[in-house]
């Protein structure tokens, strides 16, 4: 159960803070992509300034919810147990790797106080996600073979932009919902976030993650959440 009585769910501003940093790392992945395909003055420098601004405003604004949140628990030890979080220290290290930091922090905090569950269906995102990844990996396959380089390019750009955008959020709110209605799977929510952040970099994963926390969920509570 959550420490938190009244004022701000700092926890809740870690989560969405962190929800914006796929999309913000993803622009200018795709922005690159449309530059190196089709050319527009000043188009990567004004790429290149959305990335590194919104990158830095969301390592500051994240490292102060890390910074507000463990203070509080800190001044509720009843209700935190034997975890004392270090206000300053979680503050230093999201300045140093805002979401690592922040998805540490939050798998840490699930454990004592669990994740407030949503919409039951945020599985069916998880399967969007998976299936436009596998759908934009076949295209930029058969592209490929076929030597269309803009198809290549827009079925990889498409299914990232919507892999990377939706699979964190989906996964982290699916598996708050998992833990309220399962009794022997327990899946905690920051370290499925975290893989969907590590998905970001090694591609394969995304599918790999997904696709077996379906059939864990499937198997679990089944699909619809009966």
């Amino acid at each position: 159960m959550s420490p938190i009585v009244d004022g701000l769910d700092w926890a809740r501003v870690v989560e969405r803070l962190l929800y914006l940093f796929p999309p913000i790392i993803g622009v200018g992945i795709v922005g690159v992509l449309q530059e190196l395909e089709y050319p527009v003055p000043g188009l990567d420098f004004g790429l290149f300034l959305v990335g590194t601004f919104g990158y830095t405003v969301l390592t500051l604004a994240l490292a102060m919810a890390l910074v507000l949140d463990a203070k509080r628990v800190r001044e509720q030890p009843k209700a935190s147990g034997n975890w004392r979080p270090h206000p300053w220290l979680n503050g230093l290290f999201a300045l140093l790797w805002a979401p690592v930091a922040g998805v540490v922090y939050l798998a840490r905090r699930h454990r004592r106080f669990g994740t407030p569950a949503g919409w039951s269906g945020w599985w069916l995102v998880i399967a969007a996600t998976l299936a436009t990844t596998v759908g934009g990996l076949v295209a930029a396959i058969v592209a490929f073979l076929l030597a269309i380089p803009g198809v290549v390019a827009g079925a990889i750009g498409l299914a990232g932009a919507i892999a990377v955008g939706a699979f964190p959020v989906a996964i982290h709110q699916d598996a708050a919902y998992v833990c309220t209605e399962s009794n022997s799977w327990r899946p905690n929510p920051g370290i499925y976030l975290g893989l969907a952040f590590l998905s970001l970099s090694v591609a394969p994963l995304q599918p790999l993650v997904a696709g077996y926390y379906l059939r864990k969920r499937r198997r679990e509570i089944g699909l619809d959440g009966e």
